[in-house]
């Protein structure tokens, strides 16, 4: 299993540029860019990195074609693979940062949400999964450097004929955000690797039996063969050389944990003890963003015994006497078939990137 590095939005392109540098040359497999509604451009952040490196791959995680059309994805990231001579990468979302900034909203359940919410004004994507599909699918169809005459899919099209002529001839990566179990069958079935987020060792069999079933029907001329399909998951490092400042850091960060933020009931149980506890998490899930938003990292109302399990569970957390307890859940992430562990880092990412260089990469090979 491969170890990738997903840097934070507030990382200036020069910063990133250092921080790729020594991610090469500590052999980290891929450097992502955070694409958030502010701070800086996820794609153009990656051009001084691009410049600085020569092995290691980069790509902006996650962009969706609803703040971004399938057809300008498509020159961004062709400009990024020319300009780091074939290394980019991009992966496909249908929602992100940038997406609910937009004014787009997610559905909720199975509830019957409609597109336009006419009391509220808020917005809901039809066919997320089709959106996610049309656009990898228009991606593969330009790599290819060939004549295009248009694209007609149902969510997005492109009128006039396109040739995206480059030099590279490896094609940049092309992944699928995909967590969902359509859209993880989806993403296995016509991308070249997906990005699962915040999965614990213990929910990666039910993501593999849908990718297996992907797979199956995966045609035999996509550019990745099914054995070269990539499997990788975004997961949060909070280790520090201080305990402190890690527990700090990942109080703060709680809120965004998958299983937290939308308040996935059957989630979160297995950090917690009973029903009751469940419970006083979604009721208090203004707290947990409130610690974020105020940075403070205090979370009203919950036990801190709670808090420190979830965390547990759900991150990567503590110091470096923690690192041997992280390596096992690591080993066991390899073992369940992830090909990367998308690793994000917070704040000061040089040391949490010389703490993975030096502890987790050498374990791990």
């Amino acid at each position: 299993m491969d170890i990738d590095i997903i840097l934070a939005e507030d990382v200036t392109p020069s910063q990133f540029a250092e921080l790729a540098v020594e991610a090469e040359r500590l052999g980290i497999r891929a450097v992502w860019s955070s694409n958030y509604h502010q701070n800086w451009d996820a794609f153009m952040t990656l051009v001084p990195a691009a410049m600085a490196t020569s092995r290691i791959l980069l790509g902006p995680l996650a962009v969706s074609p609803w703040e971004m059309h399938p057809l300008k994805i498509t020159n961004s990231l062709l400009t990024l693979n020319e300009m780091s001579s074939g290394r980019g990468m991009v992966a496909i979302s249908g929602g992100g940062g940038v997406f609910g900034a937009c004014g787009w909203r997610l559905r909720k359940g199975d509830e019957p949400w409609p597109f336009k919410n006419e009391e509220t004004g808020a917005r809901f994507p039809e066919r997320r999964v089709r959106g996610v599909q049309e656009s990898i699918q228009l991606i593969d169809q330009a790599r290819t450097g060939k004549l295009v005459y248009s694209f007609d899919g149902e969510m997005f099209q492109v009128l006039r004929p396109f040739q995206m002529t480059y030099a590279e001839s490896d094609g940049p990566l092309v992944y699928g955000c995909c967590s969902g179990p359509m859209m993880v069958r989806m993403g296995a079935r016509i991308a070249d690797g997906i990005q699962v987020s915040d999965f614990t060792p213990a929910m990666m069999p039910e993501a593999m039996e849908n990718v297996r079933k992907g797979l199956v029907k995966r045609d035999s001329s996509a550019a990745v063969s099914a054995d070269e399909f990539r499997i990788g998951n975004f997961w949060a490092w909070h280790i520090k050389k201080d305990k402190e400042i890690s527990m700090y850091e990942a109080r703060r960060e709680l809120i965004w944990r998958g299983a937290v933020v939308a308040k996935m009931a059957h989630e979160i149980a297995p950090f917690v003890d009973g029903d009751d506890e469940v419970q006083l998490v979604i009721d208090n899930w203004d707290n947990f963003f409130k610690a974020f938003w105020t940075r403070s990292g205090k979370i009203d109302d919950v036990p801190e015994g709670i808090v420190n399990n979830l965390i547990a569970g759900m991150s990567s957390a503590g110091d470096e006497s923690n690192i041997d307890r992280e390596l096992e859940r690591y080993r066991a992430f390899a073992d369940s078939g992830l090909t990367e562990l998308s690793i994000r880092l917070f704040d000061n990412p040089m040391e949490g990137l010389q703490l993975i260089g030096e502890h987790v990469l050498p374990a791990l090979r």
